[in-house]
């Protein structure tokens, strides 16, 4: 599902991923766990193609992420350490953007929403501006947009900033049901061993 091949990226003289090799089958969890300044996020933004390697190749499915990163992309979602939301939509229309963006149909998009606001308990939120949730509702709602279009690889960094403990169980327990039951490839980065 993920093959990364002989990664390099340099910022000037700075060495950020030095000849990263990994491979991830259909279904399973990776962490990528090390310090801040380690090369996790620079590695996570190569894959999902925002940054261009010095050196290496990353295939997702077998698409090649730079020759062909718009084919690469429709299989991915990316959750980053910081997540942008469209602060004047509801969440509802946020979602419905989403959808439109990814080409879901609009019936299935809306059956997907309505799954997503019970799975994340985020129905009181629907119709409430993003600006106005909280950090922790924030992320959850990072998590129902990010998993609107059925990806087959999910990259987050740091998947638990932000998320009281409640929540944190809840997302964990939900990334090991996609990864199993979904056979949805996640690539996650972390700090913290927790």
């Amino acid at each position: 599902m993920l093959t990364i091949k002989n990664l390099n990226k340099n910022f000037g003289n700075c060495q950020a991923v030095n000849n990263l090799n990994l491979e991830l089958a259909k279904g399973e969890i990776f962490g990528f766990l090390g310090p801040n300044g380690a090369g996790k996020t620079t590695t996570i933004k190569m894959i999902a193609s925002l940054l261009h390697p010095c050196s290496g190749q990353i295939l997702i499915d077998d698409i090649d992420v730079h020759l062909s990163p718009v084919a690469a992309k429709q299989h991915l979602s990316y959750i980053p350490d910081e997540p942008y939301l469209y602060e004047k939509l509801t969440g509802y229309e946020s979602l419905q953007l989403i959808g439109k963006l990814r080409q879901i149909p609009p019936l299935l998009v809306k059956e997907r929403i309505e799954e997503s606001f019970l799975l994340f308990n985020l129905e009181e939120f629907a119709h409430q501006y993003t600006e106005n949730y909280s950090h922790g509702t924030r992320q959850k709602f990072v998590f129902a947009c990010a998993l609107l279009s059925r990806p087959k690889l999910l990259l987050i960094d740091e998947p638990m900033v932000g998320l009281d403990p409640q929540n944190s169980f809840l997302v964990k327990n939900l990334l090991r049901q996609i990864a199993t039951q979904n056979q949805v490839t996640i690539f996650l980065s972390t700090h913290t061993l927790s």
